[in-house]
């Protein structure tokens, strides 16, 4: 056993950026795009380098067609059946020119067994679109892992991949030398994620995310930090961090693309509210109505929608018919509120981002690693008039 000390680790809520001059007029000059060229597909991103994250109430086809008209990216969850895939990648295909073909709009998510293999196998051959793909498990420390990324790679030399998670250097590096072109960071940040909670591991997010980066871009590999965030604020921390991508789950949750199931709720209020009653009244031995006003407290009506990790007794049961004897659980299922259509949060997050680019003199997303200087904090928020 032994216990590293030599600095502490930080998560996004220990840090706020520290501001800088500007030559940044308007927000509007803020330029929120990224153009990559993968290390070993050779295939093209251009766009804003934000991802839905796969998750079956957030990576959905809707989501991907909705984030795609702002430039994002979403990575499919991997429970539609094939020919869904196959129809939305070509369908994707069929709208952007040739050239676009081998550039990047939507992840295929799969795992590391032969099920998996076989399922992208019929996708591939059904499509046009050199489709990437996010290899997915929540332990990348594996060897299984670190094998089936190499003879995939191997089998798909021009095919994009997308691998994790892991939160620390040597396995960061370890993955892009295996044959991955984005490492996926992140272990236990999620809100809907148990993990830490029922194993004990992880590593505060914001580190995670310096460390990999670091040792990422020193092999001109890529990482997409996953995971963590809850306010626009904490995407920009992750690219003033170094992280190419981000990946949302919780913040794209809750909203119509997501397809999750709403529920709605009644609440009793401690507001009062007037009513009419119609009463009988007996006098004299005759009786006759009359309306009475009386007070009740006021009902609201509110609407949410099901949320839940992917690892969660909710999703286990949904897919594979329980949690397995050996395994716990280790996500949750939570009630979130509705939100509508995903474009006002897409919006609010691209507004805010934008926003800490003027403070930080960022003119473009690749600047802002350089122009970032993070302060370390013990509160950020004046809370006063939180509920």
């Amino acid at each position: 056993m032994r216990i590293e000390q030599l600095d502490v680790k930080l998560d996004f809520k220990d840090v706020l950026f520290r501001p800088k001059r500007s030559k940044l007029g308007s927000r509007s000059q803020a330029d929120v795009t990224r153009s990559f060229t993968m290390l070993h597909s050779g295939q093209v991103f251009n766009g804003v380098p934000l991802i839905a994250a796969n998750m079956d109430t957030v990576g959905t086809l809707s989501m991907a067609k909705a984030l795609n008209q702002h430039g994002a990216v979403t990575a499919l969850h991997k429970h539609y059946p094939v020919q869904a895939y196959v129809d939305y990648f070509n369908s994707t295909g069929a709208l952007i020119s040739h050239r676009a073909l081998n550039e990047i709009n939507a992840f295929f998510s799969m795992g590391i067994l032969e099920r998996d293999l076989e399922k992208f196998a019929a996708v591939a051959a059904g499509t046009m679109v050199n489709f990437p793909v996010c290899i997915d498990v929540a332990n990348g420390y594996t060897e299984s892992m670190v094998d089936f990324i190499k003879r995939f790679r191997e089998a798909n030399p021009d095919r994009t991949i997308m691998a994790g998670n892991v939160v620390t250097a040597e396995m960061t590096e370890q993955l892009i030398l295996s044959g991955a072109d984005i490492v996926k960071v992140g272990i236990g940040p999620g809100s809907v994620c148990t993990t830490r909670k029922m194993t004990g591991v992880g590593y505060p997010q914001l580190s995670a995310i310096m460390e990999t980066a670091d040792a990422a871009h020193g092999l001109n590999g890529l990482v997409c930090g996953d995971g963590g965030c809850t306010v626009p604020g904490d995407i920009a921390k992750a690219f003033g961090a170094g992280a190419d991508f981000v990946m949302l789950g919780g913040m794209l949750a809750g909203h119509d693309e997501g397809e999750g199931k709403i529920v709605t709720k009644r609440y009793e209020t401690n507001e009062l509210e007037e009513y009419q009653e119609l009463v009988t009244f007996d006098r004299m031995g005759a009786s006759f109505e009359d309306t009475v006003t009386r007070t009740r407290k006021r009902v609201e009506t509110k609407q949410f929608v099901e949320f839940y990790g992917m690892s969660s007794d909710t999703a286990m049961e949904k897919y594979a018919g329980g949690v397995a004897k050996y395994r716990a659980s280790e996500g949750k299922t939570v009630l979130i509120p509705y939100k509508g259509t995903v474009d006002q949060t897409l919006l609010e997050i691209l507004g805010g981002l934008r926003s800490t680019m003027t403070y930080i003199g960022a003119s473009k997303l690749k600047q802002m690693p350089k122009c970032t200087t993070f302060v370390r904090v013990t509160a950020q928020l004046n809370e006063v008039f939180s509920k």
